[in-house]
């Protein structure tokens, strides 16, 4: 049985409790990337977890590529630390690991008569920003059916075609509608970028 003087000793040390609980400061959970002994990147295991940004349908930079014979998607994640930092700042934080997911366009399947819809992965790519770790801050890496990845060449098109034409950061965030708005806002577009816009208008 509990009496009157038990009940008000349990509420106490209830309380007390509490107040410690709300004090503590508790390590917030961080996402970086991982590498192995050759240097290979860890494809993020649950990237498909993290924010997602965007979806491209048949994008594609190079006029090489254009003439594919088979149509795809490309979709964007981010990892959440890296996507808080930039709608308070405008830009990408040290850390910051965004992986692209190609995966083949379907057309005909179960009751679909007309559009796409994504099927089997294709490719992934990871663009990281690790400023200690790269001389250009950022890198590539292609991942093909293994979850490790290596390291893309820095002479490679992908890191010019970044550098001359990403909206913010070396990232293309002109196809990131929603945080599109938030570079304009903290007037954080490239100055390459809003020179070349200039002249399509």
């Amino acid at each position: 049985m509990i009496t009157p003087s038990k009940a008000m000793l349990l509420s106490a040390v209830l309380i007390v409790a509490g107040v410690l609980l709300v004090g503590q400061d508790y390590p917030a959970s961080k996402t970086t990337a991982e590498y192995n002994g050759s240097g290979q990147m860890k494809l993020p295991a649950h990237y498909r977890e993290w924010v997602y940004l965007t979806s491209g349908f048949d994008m594609s930079y190079n006029p090489q590529l254009a003439a594919m014979d088979h149509s795809m998607f490309d979709n964007v994640f981010v990892n959440p630390e890296a996507y808080k930092k930039f709608l308070e700042t405008g830009t990408w934080p040290d850390k910051t690991v965004m992986v692209l997911e190609a995966r083949m366009a379907e057309g005909k399947g179960s009751i679909n008569q007309k559009g796409h819809y994504q099927g089997e992965v294709m490719a992934r790519e990871v663009h990281v920003k690790d400023e200690t770790r790269f001389p250009g801050k950022w890198a590539f890496f292609a991942f093909g059916d293994e979850d490790t990845g290596t390291l893309v060449p820095t002479s490679a098109d992908c890191y010019s075609c970044h550098a001359a034409h990403a909206a913010v950061d070396t990232t293309f965030v002109q196809f990131y509608p929603t945080l599109m708005k938030v570079a304009k806002e903290k007037g954080t577009l490239s100055a390459a970028y809003v020179k070349e816009t200039a002249k399509t208008k």
